[in-house]
């Protein structure tokens, strides 16, 4: 008897330890206020691919061993996207080239991307004398997925290059020279050989793919069977190598984290039905915001299925648009112009500061630090919608604000 009761007692204080503990543990965060994580209705063997291509992507950490460089910017993937949200000034990326879009003449001396880190034993790389420079913060990857899954032909139904209906807001395409590795898919448009592109500031990279494999080659110098030379510091000779055999990453890898950031979740709106916000939402619609920040999509057929048939709302438009004297660096990709950018996806904008040290890094460069600040940067096809922004009442400035950083 004696010992039952001590057994009881026993297990009665591990029981209130445990409950005690559980009540000290911080709560989980709400799905709202996470970028990262998969999409719904991945089957088992999808949901094991994304936590290999999370593995990479997160915990991929690189050394000279294992092939890092020999010239380099970041070690990892997910040093540059923390929580799979934006870059700060400490990760932000430095893009040179020329005035003019014929073509970057500097690939030949390193372009587009200058390596400004090296591993022991080489030499970081040095902007070429004559090439302009841009500064690019990395961007947030949830929902690439179902921005990669759209048609071309459903980007291009909004491009209006000559401005034919008149409002100030043309978009166009970058078109942009596939590599060798691409393989077209049925939603896939081709023109002189070009394709269009969607991702990057510029929208310079084509595919998911192919901004998985220039970011490993560009960013940590690390090799795979899609772009097997490393990267070559033309200020010290014509020649790549940094000791370790080529490729350096499976093409396993590689795959693994396409998939992993093409169902990556998308950002979840807070709050969408308060007042404030839904008068906001009719504020960003009727100031013309939403011709460039195109608010909803819808995509078609896709050989993942949760990624078919899906309604979303990233609030882009996949198009370069002139932006304006201020924000023109003078530098391009493809065929885009120097005050040309893609618009960027508006969806996880509210969880900015999450990734960025508390605070917000906003446009290409992350020189705005509001909300208000970017918008009052925009120029070009967005200064219509600027004039109007500004006259608006403070309350009125405010519903729209708010309505922002729900997204």
């Amino acid at each position: 008897m004696k010992k039952i009761t001590l057994l009881y007692l026993v297990l009665s204080v591990i029981l209130l330890v445990a409950v005690a503990c559980e009540a000290l543990l911080p709560a989980a965060p709400a799905d709202d206020a996470l970028l990262d994580g998969p999409i719904a209705e991945l089957t088992p063997e999808q949901n094991a691919l994304f936590a290999l291509g999370d593995a990479a992507f997160n915990r991929d950490i690189f050394t000279p061993a294992t092939g890092l460089g020999p010239i380099f910017v970041a070690s990892s993937c997910g040093s540059c996207h923390a929580g799979d949200g934006k870059g700060t000034p400490f990760t932000t990326l430095t893009r040179f080239g020329q005035h003019d879009d014929t073509g970057n003449r500097f690939m030949g001396q390193g372009g587009p991307q200058l390596q400004n880190r090296a591993i022991p034993g080489h030499t970081a790389e040095l902007l070429p004398a004559g090439a302009v420079f841009s500064k690019f913060t990395p961007p947030a990857n949830t929902g690439l997925g179902l921005l990669a899954a759209l048609s071309d032909e459903q980007i291009l139904a909004n491009a209006d290059p000559t401005d034919r209906d008149g409002d100030g807001i043309s978009g166009v395409p970058n078109w942009i020279h596939a590599p060798h590795y691409f393989k077209p898919q049925w939603f896939h448009k081709e023109q002189n050989d070009r394709y269009v592109g969607r991702f990057g500031k510029k929208a310079a990279a084509i595919d998911l793919l192919h901004q998985t494999v220039n970011a490993y080659k560009q960013d940590m110098g690390i090799t795979s069977e899609f772009d097997s030379e490393d990267p070559i510091n033309y200020n010290v000779s014509g020649q790549a190598g940094d000791g370790v055999d080529d490729p350096e990453v499976s093409s396993a890898k590689i795959n693994a984290v396409v998939f992993y950031l093409r169902t990556l979740k998308t950002p979840v709106q807070r709050t969408p039905i308060d007042p404030m916000v839904v008068a906001g939402k009719q504020l960003f619609i009727s100031l013309d915001c939403g011709k460039c920040h195109t608010p909803d999509w819808k995509t078609g057929q896709s050989d993942v299925a949760a990624l078919a048939n899906r309604t979303f709302s990233p609030y882009t438009d996949l198009l370069l648009h002139d932006m304006g004297a201020d924000l023109d660096d003078g530098y391009t990709e493809g065929m885009a112009k120097t005050a040309e950018w893609k618009t960027p996806a508006l969806w996880g904008l509210g969880l900015s500061q999450n990734s960025q040290g508390g605070r917000v890094f906003l446009l290409h460069d992350g020189r705005a630090h509001s909300v208000d600040e970017a918008i009052r940067l925009h120029g070009g096809e967005a200064s219509r919608s600027v004039e109007k922004y500004a006259k608006l009442a403070e309350a009125e400035r405010g519903k729209l604000l708010r309505f922002l950083d729900t997204l």
